[in-house]
């Protein structure tokens, strides 16, 4: 058994209380006990997901943890080559069209599981910036035994990232809260030490924060680099760090890679460090990469345990780089016009970031994180021309919104789970 330590030094704990707490009591995050190893190449004649999620888990059953990990990533991962040598891995082909529908469907289905088996149930309470509220509520939409409860900063995030939200109902929950993506994280880990609050609602969080949902999509890193030729160097659109904490997970398990570069937006204190200042927790700023408007990111925390709170260390294999909005809204422009292709703000942020290294060194694979589609506004200027919309979220805009609102008070959140138990 493996077990669970937390960055801040309490435990083990098994890996059922490590999903169903989420938070350790003494404030940090859950980590693996020991490193975890994999050895290199996989084999042929099994997909990555059924490979690699017993490894990443092997505290479970391999059958169970494959099973889990096969249903949760059965949608495609293309990868496209934009230029020679310079890929961009599409990771937005599930239902709710962003990257975090494998860490959120992998989740779903292991509470599932834990929940039935012990006759528990669960408040899945999240914060999101953009696509994680909606992969969360899609991913759980009608499981029993769990309540979602997602919150969203108010002018913070696109119409149809909220609508992925608001309109499903049933067991989900949509609240807007008015202030900034940070304060609905604060909100999150205010009400996981509030010792009342979460035994009484059974408080689970399905944000990167949680080992179920970060661990999962190192999947995505792995099936990448068995399928190309030589190493590559990931560039990873950067905001809570959890896509690039699971990226590192895996280089440190033993996935062959050149490095990475973290890429972010006009929050870029995590790129300032990378580059050698010390990290200092701002207020984020709005941009046109909303999902990433992160200005005090969580996973900051267990990538720093990774190393052994080495920061030399984590910059050695991280480089940080930033990216303006005039640039990111420059750069889908640019692309297609020379390529056809179509990319997201988010994406675009990592692409700019990405043809400022030498494509001749390394192979570079930036990661898509979402659909154009879901960002009209931002792509349709860009391009000078509509994006396509994928017919799920066409059906979210046709259905009516329910939402709550608060604000960044832990009394208002407190009284808004005290109002709907299960």
């Amino acid at each position: 058994m493996v077990g669970y330590v937390s960055t801040s030094g309490s435990g083990p704990v098994s890996l059922e209380e490590a999903v169903l707490q989420s938070l350790p009591p003494d404030g940090g995050l859950y980590v693996p006990t020991r490193r975890l190893e994999f050895s290199w190449p996989p084999p042929d004649m099994v997909s990555t997901a059924e490979w690699a999620a017993p490894l990443l888990l092997p505290d479970l059953e391999p059958e169970v943890v494959g099973s889990v990990a096969a249903d949760a990533c059965n949608f495609p991962f293309p990868l496209i080559e934009l230029d020679a040598g310079r890929f961009v891995l599409e990771l937005f082909h599930g239902p709710t069209h962003a990257f975090k529908d494998v860490g959120a469907r992998f989740m779903a289905n292991l509470v599932s599981r834990m929940v039935t088996e012990s006759g528990r149930s669960v408040t899945v309470l999240v914060a999101t910036s953009g696509d994680t509220g909606g992969a969360v509520a899609s991913a759980f939409l009608g499981q029993s035994g769990t309540r979602v409860v997602a919150l969203f900063p108010q002018d913070g995030v696109s119409e149809r990232q909220r609508r992925q939200m608001t309109t499903l109902g049933d067991n989900v929950e949509a609240v807007a809260v008015r202030g900034t993506f940070d304060d609905c994280q604060r909100l999150v880990k205010a009400a996981f030490v509030d010792e009342e609050i979460s035994q009484s609602h059974g408080l689970t969080s399905a944000n990167s924060i949680n080992v179920a949902r970060l661990l999962p999509q190192a999947i995505y890193f792995l099936d990448v680099t068995r399928h190309i030729s030589e190493p590559a160097h990931f560039v990873v659109p950067s905001g809570n760090l959890g896509n690039l904490c699971a990226g590192l997970i895996s280089a440190n398990a033993g996935m062959p890679n050149a490095g990475f570069t973290a890429a972010f937006n006009r929050n870029h204190g995590i790129a300032d460090f990378l580059r050698g200042d010390p990290f200092e927790a701002k207020p984020s700023v709005p941009t046109v990469s909303n999902a990433m408007d992160v200005g005090d990111p969580s996973n900051l925390e267990r990538i720093r345990w990774l190393y052994g709170n080495d920061d030399d260390a984590v910059r050695h294999d991280v480089r940080g780089d930033w990216v303006s909005d005039e640039e990111t809204v420059r750069t889908i422009a640019e692309v297609h016009a020379r390529t056809g292709y179509v990319m997201d703000p988010h994406t675009a942020v990592a692409h700019a970031a990405a043809i400022r290294l030498d494509a001749a060194a390394f192979p570079t694979v930036t990661l898509a994180t979402a659909h154009p589609g879901k960002f009209p506004e931002v792509v349709q200027r860009a391009i000078g021309a509509p994006v396509e919309t994928p017919l799920a979220i066409l059906e979210a805009s046709e259905r009516n919104e329910v939402m709550s609102m608060i604000r960044p008070n832990l009394e208002e959140l407190r009284d808004l789970l005290d109002r709907r138990h299960l």
